[in-house]
């Protein structure tokens, strides 16, 4: 079954987030996922709100944790830690 990552971030040090999201975009990719929403218009009814929200598609709930624990993604993932706070989950879909 398909999978969707859903990431909430506050960004704190734009230059470094850059540097994260140049990284992060292919590493994703490079497991089957797509972005389906990327800091587009959203209205907070519950929670924290997060400045940006991030949704991909991927295959699977498997393929989008893989892509977590890539070496790319992680590399990645280095710039974003300490230049956002985030929260980030993969939720399996029922399609």
């Amino acid at each position: 079954m398909p999978a969707l990552w859903i990431a909430h971030v506050t960004v704190t040090e734009p230059e470094a987030y850059a540097k994260y999201a140049e990284g992060a975009g292919p590493a994703i990719a490079a497991h089957g996922g797509e972005f389906i929403a990327r800091g587009a218009r959203f209205v907070q009814l519950e929670g924290k709100e997060r400045p940006r929200n991030v949704v991909a598609r991927f295959p699977s709930l498997e393929a989008a944790v893989a892509c977590y624990h890539s070496d790319a993604y992680q590399a990645a993932l280095a710039f974003a830690k300490g230049a956002s706070e985030r929260e980030l989950m993969v939720v399996e879909t029922s399609e």
